[in-house]
């Protein structure tokens, strides 16, 4: 496939954080203490957030007996309350725009870290708002493909159940919801006998830039920089990561 694939990026997305495993973990459950704090219910079936982050840690599968100690630790003598959320935005090699998502419990600390990473990559982080419009918030719910109706019957379900688009992996297939609605499509696709892997809020760029393959590497070495620091959560950007970009970085 030639062109900008939301695929390669979610693959290339997954296969960096599962490299990481260890440190993942510990991230997601981080989020899902925020979660159940923020929602003030250890059941994700009356909070929402919960829900949501519980489904994005399954789709990486962190290990049940991890997250039923993260949600108790929302309510117990847990520090969730000194976390809060916070957003970086600016322009990496290239003038690629990247959105980075961090929960800190040290603003100034963890700012400072990013705008580092920023400058050695030749970059800069930029204001609130600087480049936040060129991504939009979109749930991704990721099915498999072993055990799902064929793609005919599937676009109808996803179609019936409200999903927006659908995209075809190599043993997955991704489905893209408005955010609000992401859980009860999950949860459509799940009563009707889909396979779903897991389930999570991302930021996809409304365009995207081609960079050469040089830069692409600089472009992926920061976004691991970042991703690699305890308080970043998520990292996007608006390279155009075609599949011979992403093949010749797989290599």
């Amino acid at each position: 496939m030639s062109g900008h694939s939301k695929w390669a990026t979610t693959k290339h997305r997954k296969a960096a954080q599962d490299k990481k495993r260890s440190a993942l973990f510990s991230k997601l459950s981080r989020i899902i203490t925020v979660a159940a704090k923020a929602g003030g219910d250890p059941n994700p079936e009356n909070n929402a957030t919960l829900a949501a982050a519980i489904a994005k840690a399954k789709s990486y599968s962190l290990p049940k007996d991890k997250i039923e100690s993260a949600i108790a630790k929302a309510f117990g003598a847990g520090d969730a309350e000194n976390y809060e959320d916070v957003v970086y935005e600016g322009y990496g090699p290239a003038g690629v725009a990247i959105y980075v998502e961090a929960l800190t419990d040290n603003r100034n600390r963890t700012a400072a870290d990013v705008r580092s990473a920023f400058a050695r990559a030749g970059g800069n982080l930029g204001a609130s708002g600087s480049v936040a419009f060129q991504f939009e918030r979109k749930g991704e719910i990721v099915l498999e493909k072993e055990g799902a109706p064929d793609e005919e019957e599937l676009l109808l379900l996803v179609a019936d159940a409200g999903g927006e688009d659908m995209e075809e992996g190599e043993r997955e297939w991704l489905v893209y919801t408005a955010p609000g609605d992401i859980m009860a499509i999950k949860a459509e696709l799940e009563e009707a006998g889909v396979p779903v892997k897991g389930a999570e809020l991302v930021m996809e760029p409304q365009n995207t830039t081609v960079v050469a393959l040089q830069d692409a590497k600089k472009v992926l070495r920061l976004v691991d920089a970042l991703e690699d620091h305890d308080d970043i959560q998520n990292v996007y950007h608006t390279m155009e990561l075609t599949e011979e970009i992403a093949a010749t970085l797989e290599s």
